[in-house]
């Protein structure tokens, strides 16, 4: 096989990677808190050992999380909280801590606040439990949670030197090898959430590109396959 098929080949490896990237965006653009993820390309060279430039292949080297804010949204629900700024809620699983932006919490049976699927969101103190009757709960800018009787505990938030080495976990959650590190001075928003960061038009628009440029490494590879195929033939009957 030649060199420029090995070479169109990779480009195409390369797309359809950046375009199940782009469909997952795209899954996602309404998912409270996500964070959109792209691609890293480069340009690989193999020495030929010739005079002429060596071949240039495309390389994928990974992806990266795009951690800017989402929109902030009203909800009106007390128990949904969205930060503004850096950081994360600290949740309490089975597997051990997990953080999370996402902030749509509830009560359980025992009065405890939860996520949406029953992990126990973390406070300064520990979980933090609402007693039963307690009414007009409020949650402060610093996390400090009240009720009618007073203060019920405060949310615990925490940020990391290098969000780039998180690791998606179930449930829209984070996993960490890095220590995490308390924020001060929280700002939390009471009766909102964290949307999507993910941006639908331009999804749509590369997503379209994405599309027309692996239509046209496909429409060179056919070409290619009909020049060796008549090449080929025409050795054949020269020699035949």
């Amino acid at each position: 096989m030649e060199n420029s098929v090995y070479i169109a080949m990779s480009r195409q490896a390369a797309l359809e990677r950046e375009m199940d990237i782009t469909a997952n965006n795209l899954a996602n653009v309404n998912t409270p808190s996500y964070k959109a993820e792209k691609l890293v390309f480069r340009e690989f060279l193999v020495d030929t050992q010739r005079r002429a430039p060596g071949l240039s292949y495309v390389q994928d080297l990974g992806q990266y999380r795009v951690m800017d804010e989402g929109p902030i949204r009203q909800t009106g629900n007390p128990l949904d909280v969205a930060i503004s700024g850096d950081g994360f809620f600290v949740v309490d699983t089975e597997l051990g801590d997990r953080y999370t932006r996402h902030g749509r919490f509830q009560l359980d049976a025992d009065g405890t606040l939860v996520t949406g699927t029953g992990e126990a969101v973390q406070g300064e103190a520990g979980p933090i439990v609402i007693p039963p009757g307690e009414s007009d709960i409020s949650i402060a800018a610093d996390g400090v949670i009240s009720g009618a009787n007073g203060q019920l505990g405060q949310l615990r938030v925490v940020r990391f030197e290098n969000t780039g080495e998180l690791r998606r976990a179930a449930n829209g959650m984070f996993t960490a090898q890095e220590e995490p590190v308390d924020v001060g001075n929280p700002k939390l928003v009471q009766g909102s959430l964290e949307d999507s960061n993910v941006e639908a038009v331009v999804e749509l628009t590369k997503m379209m590109r994405i599309s027309r440029d692996h239509k046209r490494v496909k429409t060179f590879l056919d070409q290619e396959d009909r020049r060796m195929r008549d090449m080929i033939d025409k050795l054949t009957r020269a020699t035949a």
